[in-house]
């Protein structure tokens, strides 16, 4: 049992069983050093450097000038001196009045110079005999011109590719037109049936009056032509196209003019 303790007390321990008395005295002496640095920073914050003052702005202040004393009048005076809207206002002179015209002597140009006169022409009587039949206005009588190649009336032609349904029957035709101005020749796009009538017309150009136009159309649309008698062709089956043209004569009636006053103008 001897040799079994003396065994163990010569083997080292896992755990250190000493006393703890080391450990206080470190943990003490750095409390200490610890509260030493804190007084002696305080001491150099706190007593070494001055404490920061907020110094606060000086209040503001106002001086009154009164107009009483001698500096206010100074002031006032060299105000109306300086004031740029006195130098550009203009005064008028005392006792006037407002929108009054100023007094001014008229002073005529006939008064320092007198016109230039002419002289008269010497009188020179007619020793004349006065005619029996002294000059007068000559009213204008108007005239009817008549042309030299009689009256030309409205000529209808159709194109070659209607020349199948044969001579056409063109109506009596009484154009009156709206303008002084001579028409244009007028054409139209016509498309007959098997029965020799017009179905479609369309106008291709304009003759210049859309009145004239309408009568010309019209005037169209009522021509009759025979009825197709080309072989191989069906009722209602087509239709066949082609031009119309009316070349205006002198038988189109235009508007009647005023007759002319005793001074040859017409109104």
């Amino acid at each position: 049992m001897n040799n079994l303790a003396s065994e163990i007390a010569a083997e080292p321990l896992v755990f250190s069983w000493d006393s703890p008395r080391r450990r206080r005295t470190m943990l003490a002496a750095f409390l200490v050093l610890s509260l030493l640095a804190h007084a002696l920073c305080f001491y150099v914050f706190q007593i070494v450097y001055p404490t920061p003052v907020a110094l606060l702005p000086p209040p503001a202040r106002v001086t009154f000038v009164p107009p009483e004393s001698e500096d206010g009048r100074t002031l006032l005076r060299w105000i109306d001196a300086e004031d740029p809207a006195v130098t550009f206002t203009t005064h008028p002179p005392p006792g006037t009045r407002l929108g009054a015209l100023p007094k001014t002597a008229h002073l005529p140009s006939y008064s320092t110079r007198g016109p230039i006169l002419k002289e008269p022409p010497p009188l020179k009587p007619d020793l004349r005999i006065p005619s029996s039949r002294p000059p007068g206005a000559v009213h204008p009588v108007a005239r009817k011109t008549v042309s030299a190649g009689g009256t030309a009336r409205t000529y209808i032609s159709f194109s070659k590719e209607l020349d199948q349904f044969g001579t056409p029957t063109v109506p009596q035709s009484g154009f009156a037109t709206s303008a002084e101005e001579t028409p244009e020749t007028l054409r139209f796009r016509v498309a007959l049936s098997e029965l020799g009538e017009i179905r479609y017309c369309f106008p291709i150009n304009s003759s210049g009056d859309p009145a004239l136009d309408e009568q010309a159309r019209l005037h169209v649309v009522r021509s009759r032509f025979p009825q197709n008698t080309q072989t191989g062709t069906k009722p209602g089956s087509s239709l066949v196209w082609g031009m119309a043209t009316i070349q205006w004569g002198s038988d189109v009636a235009r508007p009647q003019q005023a007759p002319p006053n005793a001074f040859g103008v017409t109104p």
